[in-house]
């Protein structure tokens, strides 16, 4: 039965509200789940961070976080989440890097719908791996939020809502499954987590499986990452990191002919999408100027290897999804 948000629910704006709903899911999460275990499946996103605060303030050591590095995260993410969760907010977290076993999962595979699934069901496949190895794990937590359930006929399928087996043994728990992503913002700063975290880039589950677009390669990977973490410098240094909700590139599986030391020089485009939006379900286009833009462009084209040419996605949601894939 799907998840419906009841008309009379307020917008969560206020500390107040925030607090309300908190002490709510606590005292919900703990009926749920008892004295058993947690397993969360922790990104380093707003969606699971703000989901490991709420489940430590419910369950605290019964909750165990697991951030599996897929190969497809952004540079330094993982080396991130480690620091932050690991040593600053003292959380049990385990760490598996599985880089090459989703890379060779995906070689050759171009769908992306099909790639959602791939990168979800390895995931769930990743967990009951961990799972087993520990004691009392009955619970998956997850950081599924409002617009991924109302996307999910179609429109979305990536592992927390439209790529998880039947055949799952761990039920499911969604704390923030009603809320936009605004409201899970709230949320998180009332539960103390830094600004800097609960404000951070949106980020989709599958990672750059769905910014590398087409079937994927390791070498048009690297170069979808290293472009990513220059636009995003940028962005941080001329203060349009706090300003615009969702910025990125993507990199299709196309080349066109460029020069390069006075020879030519074949080469992927790095698209630029940024996007201001309230809820992920609309979104309108950050006018980012043009003195920035040529410098982005000239710092990718001279530092990445692979990228000759860099576009601005001008297309608003709808009629174009945020994310290319």
């Amino acid at each position: 039965m799907a998840i419906v948000r009841p008309d009379s629910m307020e917008r969560i704006t206020t500390k107040a509200l925030a607090d309300a709903f908190i002490d709510e899911q606590v005292a919900a999460v703990r009926a749920q789940v008892g004295d058993k275990k947690v397993l969360l499946a922790l990104s380093g996103g707003v969606d699971s961070s703000v989901v490991a605060a709420l489940l430590i303030k419910a369950i605290g050591k019964q909750l165990v976080c697991v951030h599996v590095n897929h190969g497809l995260m952004r540079k330094g993410e993982s080396e991130q989440v480690i620091e932050v969760f690991g040593k600053e907010l003292d959380a049990n977290l385990i760490y598996v890097d599985a880089t090459d076993r989703f890379l060779d999962l995906l070689a050759g595979v171009s769908d992306p719908e099909q790639k959602r699934k791939i990168i979800g069901g390895e995931f769930i496949k990743v967990f009951d791996e961990e799972s087993s190895k520990l004691q009392g794990i009955s619970f998956l937590a997850q950081g599924t939020i409002y617009p991924d359930i109302l996307e999910s006929d179609g429109v979305k399928a990536h592992h927390n809502v439209g790529g998880l087996p039947e055949d799952m043994e761990m039920e499911l728990v969604e704390p923030v499954a009603l809320l936009y992503k605004d409201e899970v913002r709230v949320v998180g700063e009332a539960l103390g987590l830094p600004h800097a975290m609960v404000y951070r880039q949106p980020f989709p589950g599958p990672g750059l499986g769905v910014r590398c677009l087409g079937a994927i390669t390791r070498d048009r990977l690297a170069a979808l990452r290293e472009a990513d973490a220059i636009l995003r410098e940028e962005f941080d240094k001329n203060g349009l990191a706090g300003k615009v909700w969702q910025y990125f590139i993507a990199v299709p599986d196309v080349k066109s002919v460029g020069v390069r030391d006075g020879k030519r020089y074949e080469g992927w485009p790095a698209i630029i999408r940024a996007v201001n939006t309230s809820d992920a379900m609309t979104a309108t286009i950050e006018e980012i100027p043009y003195a920035l833009l040529h410098h982005i462009t000239d710092r990718i084209t001279h530092e990445v290897e692979g990228i000759n040419r860099v576009l601005y996605d001008l297309t608003p949601k709808p009629i174009g999804t945020i994310e290319w894939e």
